[in-house]
Order: C-alpha cells, then sequence, then structure tokens
C-alpha cells in the first residue's frame, strides 16, 4: 500500500487588474458609468474600508489612481500608460469575469482595457519553517488611509528557468552556502526579508505555467504606507541584485506601475 497524500493546488481566489486610460475629453462619461452599481449587485466589499475575514470569500475591489510608472523589460504600454486601475477578486471566477465583461461592455472600444489576471493558489515551495517565516509575519491588508500606496508589477520567468527541474528552482528561494559554511548567496527569500512587516503582497499566477505570449507568469502587487514606500524600492533593489538574489537572471519584469488608494470610482475621474 501507499500513501496518497498530496498538498492541494486549488484555487484560493480569482483576481484582475483592469487597467483604463482615461482621456480628460472622457472623464465625465467614465465618471458617470454605473460601477458602484455593479459593485453592490455583484456583493463585492470595497477594499479601502477594514473588512471582516470572508471578505474575499464574498469578493471585493479596489480603486487605485495613478502616481506613476516605469518601463520594463517587457513592454506593455497599455499598463505603463494606465491612468487608472481597478482591482476585482473573488473565490470564484463568475464575479471576476463578469465585472470585467461589464465595464469593458460600458467602456466600449474606444477605451477597452488592459486587464491582467491570475489566481491564487497555495505557495509552491513553503514549508513549514519557510511559512513561518515569510507568512507569519507578514502584514495583513489594512484600511486605505493607512496604506494608502500600491504598486503593480507584473513578472514572467524565462524559458531556461521554466525547463529546470522543480527542485533546483526551490533552491534558488533560499541562501547558498559555502563548504565552510558561509553564506554565498541570500537567495529570494532573505533578500526580500526587509518587507516582510511592512509590505502587504499578493501574487497571482496564470491559471497555467509558463504563461502563453502576451501574458505574465506573476502579477506580484504590494501596499504599503507613506513611510514605507522607500522599503519598497529597497526590497525590489535587492531582488534584482543577481549577486545576493542569482533567481533575478530568470526574471523579465514588466512594468511597475505606482498608484494610490482612492475610496470610489469617481475619484478615479477627477
Amino acid at each position: 500500500m501507499r500513501a496518497s497524500d498530496a498538498s492541494s493546488n486549488q484555487i484560493i481566489l480569482h483576481g484582475a487588474y483592469v487597467c483604463l486610460r482615461l482621456p480628460p475629453e472622457a472623464r465625465g462619461d467614465v465618471a458617470r458609468i454605473e460601477v458602484p452599481a455593479m459593485v453592490e449587485c455583484l456583493g463585492l466589499h470595497n477594499e479601502f474600508a477594514p473588512a471582516d475575514g470572508d471578505a474575499h470569500a464574498r469578493g471585493t475591489v479596489a480603486f487605485l489612481r495613478r502616481v506613476d510608472a516605469t518601463p520594463g523589460a517587457i513592454a506593455d504600454a497599455r499598463l505603463l500608460h494606465a491612468d487608472a486601475v481597478v482591482h476585482v477578486a473573488a473565490a470564484s471566477a463568475a464575479p471576476v469575469t463578469g465585472f470585467c465583461a461589464q465595464l469593458k461592455r460600458r467602456l466600449g472600444p474606444a477605451l477597452a482595457p488592459r486587464v491582467l489576471d491570475g489566481v491564487l493558489r497555495p505557495p509552491s515551495y513553503t514549508g513549514a519553517a519557510m511559512h513561518d517565516f515569510a507568512y507569519a509575519r507578514r502584514v495583513l491588508q489594512q484600511p486605505g488611509t493607512v496604506m494608502p500606496h500600491a504598486f503593480l508589477a507584473p513578472t514572467s520567468k524565462t524559458g531556461t528557468w521554466w525547463a529546470k527541474d522543480w527542485m533546483e528552482r526551490h533552491t534558488y528561494f533560499l541562501p547558498r552556502y559555502d563548504d565552510a559554511g558561509s553564506m554565498r548567496h541570500q537567495g529570494h527569500a532573505l533578500a526580500a526579508e526587509a518587507g516582510i512587516a511592512c509590505l502587504m503582497r499578493r501574487t497571482y499566477k496564470h491559471a497555467a505555467l509558463p504563461a502563453p505570449p502576451g501574458a505574465y507568469d506573476f502579477i506580484n502587487y504590494f501596499e504599503c504606507t507613506d513611510a514605507d514606500v522607500p522599503k519598497y524600492h529597497e526590497v525590489r533593489a535587492a531582488l534584482r541584485d543577481v549577486a545576493r538574489n542569482p533567481e533575478w537572471q530568470f526574471v523579465r519584469e514588466g512594468p511597475t506601475w505606482h498608484g494610490r488608494r482612492v475610496e470610489t470610482w469617481a475619484e478615479l475621474c477627477e
């Protein structure tokens, strides 16, 4: 007899970031789109306000207004130049796809948004000790008045990465030591450690990895306070340093989009 135990890989959350261009001459009409009614009809909770524990099971929505953006190795003009981003998430796919379809229809082809979607699954490379290190001390989502900054930073891995065995890929997340016990590289986990306690983070994966052309493998998202914006940039710089984190030689970044969380749809159009 053999055990048939296996870790769950079931989808925990479906999510999408709807990236919008809002030309000045169109903002009045866009502001009148009945997005609040759509949100109410779908039963979505606004992430700007505090939520109880089952908010994501019901579904959530968030409104993000552009601060700035920087290009990445992957060209993506529609994200880079987005004036606003709407995040929608739910435990089932229907509220997410329904919201995106309704908003696209109301915006019309001239303002068709760029939609970055994915799913949240249990961590792939996390045993009990690593879970305690990376997640037990993590900061949870706070109200928009407390953590107003949002960073959307999608990435993909190279073909060389996906050609590696999963066990080899796993090693890049851990520190590496020489035979004398001296640390040679920090790996992803230690390079990102400074952000655990101050950066709310969420990563959607493409439903099938590697993602097809035109899609990202990972849609990474962070929130933080005013005071911790420098910490976000510090952590990103540490991850990009291949001497500290060799994994990054296999990473290709899309644009990094920086927004500010706002409470209502109308605020995106001001």
